[in-house]
């Protein structure tokens, strides 16, 4: 196994589906090529979420149209439904589209009703036709979200995240996230699921989308790649969690600070890929953007040496 990973800067869209107030256009072009700019291959840029229920990506075709292409680098914008997959058709026709589409299912009924308001199966209904309308000119990365634990329902069945992970493989998807989307895995928890599914899926990418509500984040994803992960989700300043009219869960609901995760993993000996003197100029232009402190250790104390 490598010890090289790659991480997909996540604050442009599950970062900032969070703040209450929108961020301007020409702010999250600019922090997307900055980026582009550190070295990530992977980056979330938008959501195709209906701009009623997510007003913070009413912009999301002018955001793809604005940033800059740089080869090697993907874009992904996440779909709920099947009107959102055509909302990227038409954007792909424009030239301008996302090279990736993130399509979400949740592993309880009670969040799915909350978050995607239909049933499991009704979702992977939409799935399926998602799947058929993209059909194949997208780079497909299917997100299983509470896969760990469920803020209504509690515990979650890991042969039911299994279950989902195995469909979306037959469906087609080049990656598989799991969502740890409240914060209430732990290092055994995580550790145990990884090496299921990997064991499960050999040939399947799985990415780690951890949050670090109860600050064992950074410690979960350590497991992940102990348990053979390659892939993670993080965001500049551990911002992020549901969209903010949609609320569940308490406390920070933020992701896994790309910052300490990257100085880690460099500390570690495992390669990023990143320019972590770039990375420090990007966090800081999040923290101007959004007008406040974020949550990174790092941005304050600086990047451990290996």
């Amino acid at each position: 196994m490598s010890d090289a990973v790659t991480i997909c800067e996540c604050f442009a869209r599950d970062g900032l589906q969070h703040e209450p107030e929108p961020v301007p256009t020409a702010t999250k072009i600019a922090l997307l090529n900055s980026f582009a700019r550190t070295g990530f291959r992977r980056i979330e840029a938008t959501s195709y979420s209906h701009p009623a229920r997510v007003p913070g990506f009413s912009d999301a075709s002018e955001v793809l149209a604005g940033i800059d292409r740089s080869p090697g680098v993907a874009f992904k914008a996440t779909c709920p439904n099947p009107r959102a997959v055509e909302r990227a058709l038409a954007d792909l026709e424009a030239g301008h589209g996302a090279e990736e589409l993130s399509l979400l299912v949740s592993a309880t009924e009670a969040h799915t009703e909350r978050n995607l308001r239909t049933t499991r199966a009704g979702q992977w209904e939409r799935v399926t036709e998602m799947v058929k309308l993209a059909d194949g000119r997208f780079r497909l990365v299917g997100v299983v979200s509470v896969a760990f634990g469920c803020p209504f329902e509690g515990k979650v069945d890991p042969g039911r995240v299994a279950e989902d992970v195995a469909r979306f493989a037959d469906l087609g998807a080049s990656l598989v996230t799991l969502g740890d989307t409240t914060g209430v895995a732990t290092p055994g928890s995580v550790r145990a699921l990884y090496t299921r599914l990997s064991r499960e899926n050999p040939e399947l990418p799985l990415v780690a989308h951890l949050h670090n509500t109860r600050g064992t984040g950074i410690a979960n994803a350590v497991a992940a790649l102990e348990a053979g992960c390659r892939h993670f989700d993080s965001a500049m300043g551990g911002v992020g969690g549901h969209p903010a009219k949609i609320g569940y869960g308490a406390g920070l609901t933020g992701n896994v600070c790309t910052e300490d995760l990257a100085s880690l993993f460099a500390a570690m000996g495992v390669d990023t890929g990143l320019d972590l003197d770039q990375l420090a100029a990007a966090s800081a232009a999040c923290e101007e953007a959004l007008g406040r402190p974020l949550y990174s250790m790092v941005a304050r104390a600086g990047f451990a040496s290996a």
